[in-house]
Order: C-alpha cells, then structure tokens, then sequence
C-alpha cells in the first residue's frame, strides 16, 4: 500500500506534530504542563530544532502561535533517539489564548528518511490490529454496500472533527506544488525509468495543473479535516464484530491527515476502488477503471455521509435531498482528478528516492491515464 513507500520529509502536518492515535480517534495531548512532568528531561533541542519546531508550530496551530515571538517560544527534549525524538513544545504563560488553541502540543521529528520509522509504526500499528483481532481490508471490499455506508459515516465523523491546526486548506495545493517543483528538477539515467519519465513530462504536467487548480478554485467545497488516504489498508474490519453489527470498521493511519477540501477525501477515495496494492509480481499493483463506483454506488456513499454529517439531512423534501447529492457528487469527481494528479507526482518522486520494490513509475502512467479519462467526463 501506499503508505508503505514513504520516503523523504513528510509535509503533513499530522506527522510533523507528532498526533496522539488511540484506537479511532486522533487526540491532541491536554494543555496541561502537569501530564508532561514524569517524562520532560532536562535538556534544550539544538538551534536548527529549535528554529524549525517555532516555524512548524507558527504554521499548523492556531490562535497565539501565529503571533507568537521566536523568543517567547518554548521547547523542552522529552525524549531523544536516533530514529526519532520527541519535544513538547509550549506557549508561555506570558501569552494569553486568544481561542481554542491547545497551551501544549507534543512534536515528533523522525529522520529524513521516514521509512524507519514508518516500518516501526507498522510494527506497532500489527501489534494493535492483533490486539483488536482485525485486518485490513481488501480492494474489492469497498464496494461491498454496508461496508461503503460505514466509511462513509466514519469519514463524515472524521470530517467533524475540529483540531488545533491552521484550518486554512493549504495542504492539496501546497503539497501539489511542492512535488511539481521536484518532478521538473529530477533525472533517471535507466533507460526503461527514462523512457516512462519522458512520457509523463509529455504531457505538459505545469499546463495541465494551472488547469487543474483553476476547474477546482470554481468549485464549491468545504474545508474540513481530512483523512487524505482513505484506502482499504487504511481500513480495518475488526474481526470480532458480526457481519450484522453497524460498527465493524476503524480507520487508521493518519499521516496525510490535514484541514483540506471536502471533495478531495470522497474522490480520492473512489479512486481507490480501482487499485489493489496486495500483488506479488511487478509492478507490484492491478489497476481496473472499470469498477470505479458507479453513480448509484456513489449515491449510496454519499446519502450515507450527508446522513451523518448532517442532522437535517432526514427532514428535507426528497427533491432538496437530491439535489444535495447531486451537488456532493459533481464535487468529489472533479476532486478525483487532484486525486490522480498528487499520486502521480508522488510517484515520480519516490520512483527516483525509494528502495522499496514497486512499480511507481508504472504506478505514475496509470494515475496519469486515469486523470485524463475522467478529465473527459469532469473537466468541464
């Protein structure tokens, strides 16, 4: 899967802050100092940590860490390691909050190579699967019908969350940006990675995403905070629950996790209908467009998660339902191009850093191809 091939420094703010995950849930630490004092150590970061947690902490949180002086800011070593370490990074109590801002926040730096600590949390991410007598799920499983509902209404919760982030949806276009840069500057020497490469850069990648952000910026759809990687290993049906019970389902890994564009989460998640990572042989995936969900399968999912995003939703007339859904779903396909797009620069990107076995140049083309099949139906 997908989260497996991390290679480089990630940009999303979830993991740069070092989240607390239990179980479904994402949790900020309390800001309470107290929790803190069995654990702090006295020790102070290096500079270029220090400078690095202030501009992180400034650009992610809210409220008084926007204006918060470089001075003021405090930082104390809870614990050091070669693979990571960890900080607890805190406002003075000269600072007034000025909203819901968290008083404390704990940050967790990994190396600037995250596989190590990604195999890690793996590690650790089996040991709670055992532990809840779960797996995760299989590609062709997402179209199953109860199974689309409850992701759905596990999105539409996520989705409500409120986190003490910058709520600004920086992350898509930023992200988009960033990885578009790297792509023009790299080089491949193989000759099969060059021939793929020259393909991909055939087809005007900048062009296409000036076009891309401008068909997105004419379409309506609310911030929220996203999982950004809604994909069958990032679903784990828990195995003690019978086929009839409602809640059999858990999300996990929230790396991507950030404020970002409603549609973005729905679409990307269709598009992972269509890709099964679970394969043996190079390129090490199976791509099939044709079990992209139908629009009465995407109805299901999004009555499903206007259902339980919105309280009203039961009350409307049958004619402003629909018209909701119809709205919800012109949205999240225009979002799936941006969908293929970042992939597919991610891609390119890891097919040049990554030592992991995986076809990701092919893996690029076939995000590539989708994009502009669907850019067909939806780019208008």
């Amino acid at each position: 899967m997908k989260t497996k091939f991390i290679n480089g420094v990630s940009s999303s703010p979830s993991m740069s802050l070092g989240l607390l995950v239990t179980e479904n849930t994402l949790q900020v630490q309390p800001d309470t100092q107290e929790n803190f004092k069995e654990l702090v150590r006295p020790a102070s970061p290096e500079q270029d940590t220090r400078l690095n947690a202030y501009l992180w902490c400034k650009e992610f949180l809210n409220g008084s860490w926007k204006t918060l002086a470089q001075n003021d800011f405090q930082i104390t070593i809870i614990r050091g390691g070669l693979s990571n370490k960890l900080f607890l990074c805190s406002l003075p109590d000269s600072v007034d909050s000025v909203g819901d801002e968290p008083r404390s926040v704990l940050l967790r730096l990994y190396g600037a190579i995250l596989q190590m600590s990604c195999n890690k949390g793996e590690s650790q991410q089996s040991n709670k699967e055992n532990h809840f007598q779960s797996r995760k799920l299989e590609t062709f499983e997402l179209s199953d019908p109860s199974i689309s509902s409850e992701v759905a209404q596990k999105m539409a919760k996520f989705h409500g969350m409120r986190m003490p982030f910058n709520k600004e949806p920086k992350w898509l276009f930023g992200t988009l940006d960033k990885y578009l840069c790297q792509v023009m500057r790299l080089n491949f020497t193989r000759e099969s990675h060059l021939r793929h490469f020259n393909s991909l850069l055939s087809y005007n990648l900048p062009e296409e995403m000036d076009w891309l952000k401008s068909l997105l910026d004419s379409t309506h759809s609310p911030v929220v905070f996203c999982h950004n990687d809604c994909q069958e290993g990032n679903i784990l049906l828990l195995k003690g629950r019978h086929q009839s019970e409602k809640q059999k389902l858990m999300l996990i890994d929230f790396e991507y996790s950030s404020y970002n564009y409603r549609g973005f989460d729905i679409g990307n998640h269709f598009c992972e209908w269509m890709y099964d990572y679970n394969c043996d042989e190079f390129p090490f995936f199976k791509v099939n467009t044709q079990v992209y969900p139908s629009k009465a399968q995407q109805f299901h999912f999004i009555e499903n998660y206007l259902r339980a995003s919105d309280e009203g939703f039961d009350n409307l007339s049958r004619e402003d339902q629909m018209k909701m859904k119809e709205e919800l779903y012109v949205e999240v396909n225009r979002f799936s191009l941006a969908s293929h797009f970042f992939w597919g620069l991610w891609s390119i990107i890891q097919a040049r850093l990554s030592t992991i076995k995986f076809g990701y140049l092919e893996y690029a083309l076939a995000r590539f191809e989708a994009y502009f099949q669907q850019k067909k139906m939806w780019g208008h």
